[in-house]
């Protein structure tokens, strides 16, 4: 760990979970905090974390439903490392597997087994790829969306999961047409939700979810707004950070 520099030890979900990061670069934040919300997980299900970094996603869906286990797949071994150090320090360490992986690759090279997952969540790098990219490699890696990356990470998800498994991602609502692309003909019964600073304020993220298999039709949930005044949390945006689960 001694390449990635400094390490923050950061409280989420009101402390419940300890997270080391990186004190630089890319780190986790509301995004995850909000995808994992939105995972409908029950007890005894297996729930898979694309490009997990240092795990926050994928264990604040297992901090919130007890009987949950979780594979943690990410490509980079320093960040692998530190999801492993993560589920130990929080007591997850027997419900977690984590795999130094390339989500694009999982089923081809035989590291995950094809339609076994109950949930794949999803905090895919989005940013443009023709866009300035960070002289991190590591972070650069992390924010920049390759050509067909979004495509290939819900190919990988069609694959591991169970038929009636589901999908939970989030995105730039700016890119909803190129997720609808990738998620089309893979995933049914199909539910978005945009994200706003407040009611003044255009949206700046996107969750869906869609079920393997489903023919149901796409459902458009009222937004979420993360502020209710005076620079604080709505009253959903706070229990969500506190762990709740969203109600859909």
């Amino acid at each position: 760990m001694s390449e990635m520099g400094d390490l923050t030890d950061d409280a989420v979900l009101g402390g419940r979970l300890r997270l080391l990061q990186p004190a630089r670069g890319h780190r986790a934040g509301s995004d995850a905090v909000l995808l994992a919300s939105a995972v409908p997980a029950g007890d005894g299900e297996h729930v898979l974390d694309f490009g997990a970094g240092v795990g926050t996603a994928g264990l604040a869906v297992l901090e919130r439903v007890g009987g949950t286990c979780a594979t943690l797949v990410e490509i980079a071994p320093d960040l692998a490392e530190l999801a492993r150090s993560n589920a130990e320090r929080n007591g997850m360490a027997e419900r977690v597997r984590v795999l130094t992986s390339d989500v694009g690759r999982l089923v081809a090279d035989g590291v995950v087994p094809p339609d076994r997952a109950d949930h794949v969540l999803m905090n895919p790098p989005f940013h443009d790829p023709h866009g300035r990219r960070s002289p991190d490699p590591a972070t650069a890696r992390a924010r920049m969306a390759e050509v067909g990356l979004l495509d290939l990470w819900c190919r990988s998800a069609a694959g591991v999961l169970k038929p009636g498994g589901t999908l939970t991602l989030i995105h730039r609502p700016d890119a909803l047409d190129e997720i609808l692309q990738a998620t089309a003909r893979r995933f049914g019964g199909v539910w978005l939700r945009f994200v706003h600073p407040d009611p003044g304020r255009p949206a700046v993220r996107v969750l869906l979810a869609g079920i393997k298999g489903s023919k149901a039709p796409l459902r458009v949930l009222p937004p979420l707004m993360l502020q209710g005044g005076e620079g604080r949390f709505s009253e959903e945006a706070e229990a969500l950070h506190r762990g709740a689960g969203m109600q859909i």
